[in-house]
């Protein structure tokens, strides 16, 4: 059974933390993410209170969709509802 839909920012910032959960329990996810971020484990405590860092967990996760999916399998949630999430946060630019 999926979650259901993301419904407000601060379902989007859970959402955001459980992505960001997801891609340091990874090596290999984790050193992709620091290698791209540029983020230092010290920033980590700072940033993770910054609503415009959550949304780039999510830019993250949604460039990439074996990651994406691999990610809404284990934690059962529709692949859309990362993208739904991603919109809530700042710092959202659509590309359409």
């Amino acid at each position: 059974m999926t979650r259901g839909s993301i419904k407000n920012s601060d379902e989007a910032e859970t959402l955001a933390l459980e992505v960001l959960q997801f891609v340091l329990a990874d090596e290999v996810l984790q050193g992709r993410f620091m290698s791209i971020t540029g983020i230092t484990p010290t920033d980590f405590r700072q940033a993770v209170h910054e609503k415009e860092f959550l949304g780039g967990v999510l830019d993250f996760l949604l460039g990439n969709e074996t990651d994406l999916l691999k990610f809404c399998e284990e934690y059962q949630i529709d692949p859309e509802q990362p993208s739904i999430a991603r919109r809530l946060l700042p710092g959202y630019t659509n590309s359409d």
